[in-house]
């Protein structure tokens, strides 16, 4: 059984801040109350912009010692002028940090599911249609995947692609009949194991397959490079992607969700 520590050590990896301080707990009545990992990349994605709780002491640190850490990584992330934001995993260990936020009224955002699958009893069969593989990004790859997923202009997908890049990955396209770019997925190699990210079709070619084909050949890919088995990440309301997950395999392993400290008013000039 995949360890979720070690899940969310993938999970890290695949998808990195490109800034990153590990922060401390500090509890006078435990010798060891954890580490907090502060991660930011300009604002771009969540993820690459939270806190990741790596270890709150087995979950017996005190209430005191996490509203401490959380002055402490608000104050990084002021200096930085992004929003606090925690990404907490659903795991009994992490029940004093939600009730801390909780108090402080921290809001509840983008719950996703993780799906998980082994490499046996994958399908043998070839995608139908030309998968175009490559170890990095290209121009097509990239313009197709924001202008599904991305939130910004050119800065942004600038700063994106940094965090894609930042580890070995494989980048899928596919194109239709006429050539043009359809559907993408990016396969992240970290550690033995892939992570399925990015999966993005456009409007115009959605429901015909597309996707499919995508996952068919990352998987493949990663048979291939001798993984132990794949993850991926789908947000809890895409009913349509967890039925593609489900029916190539993979299970539900656990779940996230993130917590963003509320807007902090300004006073007015008037």
């Amino acid at each position: 059984m995949l360890e979720q520590a070690f899940l969310e050590s993938l999970m890290d990896k695949a998808w990195p801040g490109l800034e990153r301080e590990v922060l401390n707990l500090e509890d006078p009545e435990q010798d060891t109350a954890g580490e907090w990992v502060l991660r930011a990349s300009s604002g771009v994605t969540q993820r690459a912009n939270s806190v990741w709780p790596r270890n709150i002491a087995g979950g017996t640190v005190t209430s005191r010692c996490i509203a401490s850490a959380v002055r402490a990584a608000g104050q990084w992330y002021r200096l930085r002028r992004l929003p606090l934001i925690f990404q907490v995993f659903d795991d009994p260990g992490t029940s004093m940090l939600n009730a801390v936020l909780d108090q402080q009224r921290f809001t509840r955002q983008s719950a996703t599911k993780i799906m998980i699958r082994g490499v046996e009893g994958l399908p043998v069969r070839t995608p139908g249609r030309n998968v175009e593989l490559s170890r990095e990004p290209s121009g097509e790859w990239l313009r197709l995947w924001w202008s599904v997923d991305g939130r910004g202009g050119e800065a942004e997908l600038e700063v994106a692609q940094k965090v894609l890049t930042a580890c070995p990955a494989l980048y899928a396209m596919v194109r239709n009949d006429d050539g043009v770019p359809a559907a993408v997925g990016r396969l992240a190699l970290v550690d033995g194991w892939g992570g399925i990210y990015s999966m993005a079709t456009s409007a115009a070619h959605r429901r015909r397959g597309y996707g499919t084909e995508v996952l068919a050949a990352l998987m493949k890919a990663g048979t291939e490079h001798g993984l132990e088995g794949f993850w991926l990440l789908v947000t809890e309301a895409n009913r349509g992607a967890q039925s593609l997950y489900a029916q190539a395999g993979f299970n539900h392993y656990g779940s996230y969700l993130y917590r963003q400290a509320p807007l902090q008013r300004t006073p007015s000039g008037c």
